[in-house]
């Protein structure tokens, strides 16, 4: 069982496309998506053996592998999904042009459960802001409902993350178009200073209709988590099917370009925290070792 996240979020298209995949490469492993309410449901399900594998993005996976706030979670990574640089999109006819220019606005952080929120307040934080002090925040029952509330003007913006991400794409295909807030360089450096978990990163020129500039923000890596009691031999054959069908994966989800054995290897915090049947695997494919 894989969870994912709520629908209209990018987790559950991703998902999708991992399984098809999976199935494709190696029809003896069968995996069922489940819709969750995203990062933070997914670990204690993980934990409680209600999931075998699961979603995740890198803030809460790395609060629960150290243990901040929280006892340390006994989770493994399965693989790296993709790069998640957070920033914030806005109508195109918006006045906004800097995260300043939103202080005392709506803007829809996401999903409650979502991972996206927890990067929303690393990355304000950072700056000396707080979501629910600083802005008038919404939190979404699903992670699809916040680019109609962008688009109507419920709210001046909303928060997410990612290239390909689903909220950006409707956005910006709506008829006012799009624009994207994301830190400057004094104020990414401030971030980046305070937490260093965030890695500088930026959504090329064109990944979004009507994006002419490339955007410079910062983010982390999600990834595809286990739980720890996952035979080894299971997640051996799953890295083996997922390493054999990378190119076909990122045709059906260009985001999951970034879903490589290599960039497992070079995204993991920490090589013990990489499943012992993966690292067997990318041992065997001479990319750990």
């Amino acid at each position: 069982m894989l969870g994912t996240a709520t629908p209209g979020g990018g987790f559950p298209i991703y998902g999708a496309a991992f399984a098809e995949t999976v199935h494709e490469t190696d029809p003896t492993v069968r995996i069922e998506t489940r819709n969750t309410k995203g990062s933070t449901e997914n670990l204690p399900l993980i934990e409680a053996g209600k999931l075998d594998i699961a979603l995740v993005t890198g803030e809460p996976l790395h609060e629960a592998v150290e243990g901040i706030g929280r006892p340390k979670a006994d989770v493994r990574i399965l693989c790296a999904m993709y790069s998640t640089p957070g920033m914030f999109v806005t109508r195109g006819d918006s006045t906004a042009r800097r995260i300043a220019d939103l202080k005392g606005q709506s803007v829809a952080f996401g999903a409650k459960g979502s991972g996206l929120v927890i990067l929303a307040r690393y990355a304000l934080d950072g700056l000396g802001l707080d979501l629910d002090r600083d802005f008038k925040a919404v939190y979404l029952e699903k992670a699809g409902d916040g680019p109609a509330m962008v688009e109507d003007g419920r709210v001046a913006a909303l928060w997410g993350g990612g290239l390909g991400w689903p909220g950006f794409i409707a956005v910006s295909k709506s008829p006012r178009g799009a624009r994207f807030i994301a830190p400057d360089a004094a104020e990414t450096k401030r971030i980046l200073a305070k937490h260093g978990l965030l890695k500088p990163m930026t959504v090329p020129a064109g990944t979004y209709a009507g994006q002419e500039a490339a955007v410079d923000s910062v983010g982390s890596w999600a990834f595809v988590i286990a739980r720890s009691s996952l035979p080894e031999e299971t997640a051996y054959r799953l890295a083996r099917a997922l390493h054999r069908g990378e190119a076909a994966l990122g045709k059906r989800l260009p985001q999951a370009r970034e879903t490589t054995a290599a960039n497992t290897v070079a995204a993991a915090p920490r090589v013990d925290l990489i499943h012992p049947g993966v690292q067997r695997y990318l041992r065997e494919a001479a990319l750990l070792r």
